[in-house]
């Protein structure tokens, strides 16, 4: 029997009531056979980049190291995040930065799923090219039938905090099954 995929969920929004959040506690929800979600949530402890603080050898702060643990225990990771001034937030490019120094999303499958809703002027398309150039950089192994642009608009969020509009959770389904299928036929070529 096939193991799990354990899918690290990373969003790029510290804000109450975000629409990425509810993006990844869908996938959480979602109850896809052989998936487990982890949500990673120490976006705002994370202290800034410093690459004085990252030297070979020498211990990180407990965040970082929770950081690189979570990513480490993972075997995709599914960011959704927002874009801020043209580009990604401030905290998701510092969570980036700090996953360099020990290579961890190095051919790590990653996927994005694009939340922008249909009144932003670029859909989010500046901060997704961020991303893809972040990760490229070091390496990530990007997952392209798993990034999707799926807009989410604040009443398509349930109280409960999830997507209720059924198309959007499908599409949702979607891109979840196509990352689990990169990382089953990856393991399958090993």
């Amino acid at each position: 029997m096939p193991s799990s995929v354990r899918i690290l969920l990373v969003c790029g929004s510290i804000r109450a009531g975000s629409t990425n959040a509810a993006v990844l506690q869908t996938v959480g929800h979602l109850d896809a056979a052989g998936v487990r979600t982890v949500s990673y949530d120490g976006l705002a402890s994370l202290p800034h980049f410093n690459p004085d603080a990252d030297r070979e050898g020498e211990p990180v702060a407990p965040p970082v190291a929770e950081l690189r643990a979570a990513i480490g225990a993972s075997d995709a990771v599914l960011i959704c995040t927002p874009e801020y001034a043209g580009a990604l937030p401030g905290a998701l490019k510092n969570l980036l930065e700090w996953t360099v120094g020990d290579a961890g999303t190095y051919r790590k499958p990653v996927a994005w799923i694009n939340a922008a809703g249909p009144a932003a002027p670029t859909g989010a398309a500046d901060a997704h090219a961020s991303l893809r150039r972040v990760l490229g950089y070091v390496d990530a192994d990007i997952v392209e039938a798993a990034c999707a642009r799926i807009p989410v608009t604040r009443g398509a969020v349930g109280e409960d905090g999830t997507i209720v509009d059924p198309a959007i959770r499908a599409a949702i389904a979607d891109a979840v099954a196509a990352l689990t299928r990169h990382v089953e036929q990856t393991r399958a070529a090993d």
